[in-house]
C-alpha cells in the first residue's frame, strides 16, 4: 500500500489519488454494489452484516443447476465440479484465509450450529471444572449457545458462566483483565470462548495469547471468527486454539444466512476417544457407503461433518473464495488496514463531540470495522447517513457500525461518507 495515517488528507483529489494506485481496486468491478430507487450507487458500509453479492456467483451457481439438470444423480460424480468432494474444493482458499492448514479446515452448517458442534468436543465439564469464559458483550447467539450448553450440563449459567467486562466507564476489554479472571476462577474453567473481532466495539483480541493463557490453564480454547474472518488473518495453525467457527456471509460474501467454516487444530484430528455429535459425511471416505460399519472419523475437520454438502450454497462461497485467493489475503489485509485508517483518520479530522471512535487505535487490534458511538444514545443520526445514501447498521444502545471491506469499498467512498456525515451533523 502507498500511504500511512500521517500522509493522508482530507481532500477528495487524494481519495481519487489512492484508488488510482490501489492494486486492488480493480476488484470492485467484480461485485454488485447496491443502488437507490433512481439507481444511483449507495456508499456500502455493512459488510460486517453481509457482504457484496460477487458478479461470478450467478455464473457458479447457474453451473451446477445445470449439471443437476442434466446428470441427475451423476452429478455427484459428472458434474463440472463433481458433488461428492465439493467442500474439499473450498478447503486450500479458506485455510489460507484463515492461517490453517488444508485438513484443519472445513465449511459446512452454519456459525452456531457449528459452534454447538465444537462445544459437544471441547466443552466437557465437570463437578469442578465447569465454566465457560466469554466477554461480556459477546454476540448474542453466542452467548445463547454458551448458556444452553451449561445447562444442557446440568449446570447453572449463573454460576458457570464468566463474563469478560470492559472496566467501569470503558468500552474495549483489557487483556490483564482476562488474566486476572484466570487467576481467580483458575482450574474451574472448562473453555473460553471469545468473539473475535468483537461485533460491537470492532475490537479484535490476541489470538495467540488467549490461546496461550487457556492452555497453560488447563482449559480449551475457541474463538468466533464471524466478524473477523476475510478481514483479520488470525493464523489458527500457528497460534494453536482448540477450535473457530464463522459465517461467510459477511465479509466473505457467498449470500444471506449462507455456510459456516469450522477449525479443528490437527492436534485432535486422530482422537477418536474425542465426543462428538455424529453424522455420515464425517465417515471414512473409504467405507462410508457401506451402510453397516460404525462410525469411523475422517482424521481431520472433515470428521466433524454431519450431511452432505449443500451444493448451491457452496457454489456461491466458491466464487467468493476464488476472489481472495486471486487477490491475496495479505494485500487484502494490507489495504484494510489502510482504508480503515483513512476513514479513523477523516472522523477525527471533523473534531466533533457529538461522536467517537470505541474501536481500538491499534490495527493490529481491529478488522475493518469503525463503530462510532453517538452521544445521547440517539439513533437519529443513523437515519439521516441512511437517507444520504449511507449503508451502515445501528447497534443498540449507541453505535453506528461501519465497515469499508477492501475488496469493493474504495477511498472515494470513503472520503465521501464522512463529507455526507459533515453535512449532517
Amino acid at each position: 500500500m502507498t500511504t500511512s495515517k500521517t500522509t493522508y488528507q482530507n481532500t477528495h483529489a487524494f481519495a481519487k489519488a489512492q484508488d488510482t494506485q490501489d492494486p486492488l481496486a480493480h476488484y470492485r468491478d467484480r461485485f454488485y454494489l447496491p443502488v437507490d430507487t433512481d439507481d444511483n450507487p449507495l456508499i456500502y458500509m455493512c459488510g460486517n452484516s453481509l457482504g457484496c453479492q460477487p458478479k461470478s456467483v450467478a455464473t457458479y451457481i447457474e453451473q451446477e443447476l445445470n449439471d443437476w439438470a442434466n446428470l441427475g444423480v451423476e452429478g455427484h460424480f459428472e458434474a463440472e465440479h463433481p458433488w461428492m468432494p465439493y467442500h474439499e474444493f473450498l478447503a486450500n482458499q479458506m485455510a489460507d484465509i484463515v492461517g490453517a492448514l488444508p485438513s484443519e479446515v472445513v465449511v459446512m452448517n452454519t456459525l452456531t450450529t457449528n459452534l454447538h458442534l465444537m462445544m459437544v468436543s471441547f466443552y466437557r465439564p465437570t463437578p469442578t471444572r465447569h465454566k465457560i469464559i466469554i466477554e461480556s458483550d459477546a454476540f448474542p447467539s453466542d452467548r445463547y449457545a454458551v448458556e444452553s450448553q451449561i445447562k444442557h450440563h446440568g449446570h447453572d449459567p449463573a454460576k458457570s458462566l464468566i463474563l469478560w467486562k470492559p472496566r467501569e466507564g470503558e468500552d474495549l476489554c483489557r487483556y490483564e483483565d482476562l488474566e486476572a479472571l484466570v487467576k481467580e476462577h483458575g482450574e474451574s474453567i472448562a473453555l473460553f470462548l471469545i468473539g473475535n473481532t468483537n461485533y460491537y466495539s470492532g475490537q479484535c483480541y490476541p489470538i495467540d495469547k488467549i490461546t496461550q493463557l487457556g492452555h497453560a490453564n488447563g482449559s480449551k480454547v475457541g474463538f468466533d471468527l464471524a466478524h473477523g474472518v476475510g478481514n483479520i488473518m488470525p493464523d489458527l495453525h500457528k497460534n494453536g486454539p482448540d477450535f473457530a467457527v464463522w459465517c461467510s456471509y459477511k465479509y466473505l460474501n457467498s449470500g444471506p444466512g449462507s455456510l459456516g467454516g469450522c477449525f479443528v487444530h490437527e492436534r485432535h484430528h486422530h482422537d477418536k476417544e474425542l465426543n462428538r455429535f455424529a453424522g455420515w459425511w464425517g465417515h471414512n471416505k473409504d467405507t462410508r457407503f457401506n451402510m453397516r460399519h460404525g462410525f469411523d472419523p475422517i482424521p481431520s475437520a472433515e470428521g466433524w461433518q454431519l450431511s452432505n454438502p449443500p451444493i448451491l450454497s457452496m457454489a456461491a462461497v466458491r466464487a467468493s473464495l476464488d476472489i481472495f485467493a486471486e487477490a491475496g489475503m495479505k494485500n487484502i489485509r494490507a489495504k484494510s488496514i489502510q482504508l480503515t485508517g483513512y476513514l479513523e483518520y477523516l472522523l477525527d479530522d471533523l473534531d466533533n463531540d457529538r461522536i467517537s471512535v470505541i474501536t481500538p487505535r491499534d490495527p493490529e487490534q481491529r478488522g475493518c470495522q469503525l463503530s462510532i458511538q453517538v452521544q445521547h444514545a440517539d439513533r437519529s443520526l443513523h437515519d439521516q447517513l441512511t437517507k444520504a445514501g449511507v449503508i451502515s447498521d445501528w447497534r443498540e444502545p449507541d453505535v453506528i457500525r461501519l465497515a469499508p471491506a477492501p475488496l469493493y469499498t474504495s477511498y472515494e467512498d470513503v472520503y465521501e461518507l464522512v463529507l455526507r456525515l459533515k453535512q449532517i451533523l
